[in-house]
């Protein structure tokens, strides 16, 4: 029940968003990505949605027909069209990276998981990550920031340390690679 009322709340967004925005706008605004909380995904077009209904989880498309939700929503992510959609999104920056230290010495491992927890295989090990403009943010319980960008072809890691904040300048920029093999 506790989930509910925030759920609502969500679903109201949406339907506002959604009923407020004019005519020919919906295909400019993408898709809606809603997750799962067993962790599975499904990506809708907003232009084909009428309506989200929370009471009997389902969406409700423009054409009539409905199409029940299987499984507990864990969170609803708005995708857009134009720049954004070139950016990587969340799935791109999962798993196990490699990535410089920093100093020219070695390099250690960070690993992205999809509930938004960080491990790392130098210094403090934990932390919690986020999607940003197209990157995964990542901070660290022992104070450290990193970002892993994509740069053209390939992947940076950009550390900041203790006391800076991902706007300063960056205390090193490494290369980046994932090191899993990702589906096409």
């Amino acid at each position: 029940m506790r989930g509910l009322i925030p759920a609502v709340a969500l679903c109201g967004i949406v339907l506002s968003s959604l009923s407020s925005t004019p005519a020919g706008a919906a295909d400019e605004r993408g898709s809606i990505t809603i997750t799962f909380k067993d962790g599975h995904h499904q990506t809708l077009a907003t232009a084909e949605i009428s309506r989200i209904d929370l009471k009997i989880p389902a969406i409700v498309y423009k054409d009539g027909h409905k199409e029940k939700l299987k499984g507990e929503i864990d969170r609803i992510e708005f995708g857009d069209s134009g720049l954004n959609a070139m950016l990587p999104g969340r799935s791109h920056y999962l798993g196990r990276w490699e990535v410089g230290e920093g100093n020219g010495g070695g390099h250690f491992f960070i690993t992205l998981e999809e509930n938004g927890e960080a491990r790392k295989t130098l210094g403090s090990p934990h932390g919690t990550w986020t999607l940003v403009d197209g990157e995964a943010r990542i901070t660290w319980d022992d104070g450290w920031h990193d970002a892993i960008r994509k740069t053209g072809n390939t992947h940076e890691k950009v550390a900041y340390e203790p006391g800076k904040t991902f706007e300063d300048a960056p205390s090193n920029v490494t290369a980046a690679h994932n090191t899993e093999q990702k589906p096409i």
